[in-house]
């Protein structure tokens, strides 16, 4: 249960980031 929480937790974790880089990438062009 643990294992899966974690994965879980990075799985959210690079979604924001690609939005993060998503946002930024469309605000510099």
């Amino acid at each position: 249960m643990n294992m899966l929480d974690g994965l879980s937790l990075l799985l959210a974790v690079a979604l924001a980031f690609y939005l993060l880089v998503a946002l930024l990438r469309a605000d510099r062009s």
